[in-house]
């Protein structure tokens, strides 16, 4: 009996184990240590994490403009006035939104891919949220694209890509220019990094 409850609790433990590693940034061994940890203070850690991912499963939608995580139909950032709606930044997930918006250097708007084009791993352009921005532009209300990929092989892909998409509407396309090192993702740089990226963008060609 002892011997089948033990099996019981490890097989649990290695199936939330697997489930952790499979985070960025985490590997087997990190996940095992993060899982034990958790349990070892699971009367102050534990329960508030099960509460608060009970509640972001129930409670947390993707903004229906922009693809950001939003209580609501539409985001915050979406629904201010006071931003210039005509602006809009692009950027492969809402990390970089986030990071973007933290930075303090744009006051436009933004769109949320979802992901980069990989064809490798089956990533075209109908798993990301490209047809959702030639809609935004085809409307009219858009004047200006910044491409916010980061400067690795995918991110220029897929701003490659999006710049022939969007090359037969009368708007004006811009990229991230200095600043951005080359294989750097926008979620790992510092605030003044992105301030001097996007103060210096470069009209994409």
């Amino acid at each position: 009996m002892l011997s089948s409850q033990l099996k019981e609790s490890q097989s649990e433990l290695e199936t939330l184990i697997k489930i952790f590693a499979k985070m960025p940034g985490l590997g087997p061994r990190s996940a095992q240590r993060l899982v034990f940890h958790l349990i070892k203070k699971r009367e102050i850690i534990l329960n508030q994490l099960i509460s608060s991912l009970e509640n972001i499963n129930s409670k947390i939608k993707y903004c229906e403009i922009c693809g950001n995580v939003t209580l609501d139909k539409v985001c915050e950032v979406c629904s201010n006035k006071s931003r210039d709606a005509s602006l809009v930044c692009v950027v492969e997930d809402i990390s970089d939104l986030w990071a973007m918006n933290r930075s303090g250097a744009f006051n436009g708007v933004f769109h949320v891919l979802g992901g980069l084009l990989t064809p490798m791993e089956g990533i075209g352009p109908e798993e990301l949220r490209i047809s959702n921005l030639t809609e935004r532009v085809a409307s009219g209300s858009v004047k200006e694209i910044v491409l916010a990929l980061g400067a690795t092989i995918t991110g220029q892909t897929t701003a490659n890509y999006i710049f022939q998409e969007l090359d037969k509407y009368a708007i004006k396309i811009t990229s991230l220019a200095q600043g951005v090192p080359v294989g750097g993702e926008l979620d790992y740089l510092d605030d003044s990094t992105i301030v001097a990226a996007f103060n210096a963008r470069r009209k994409f060609d």
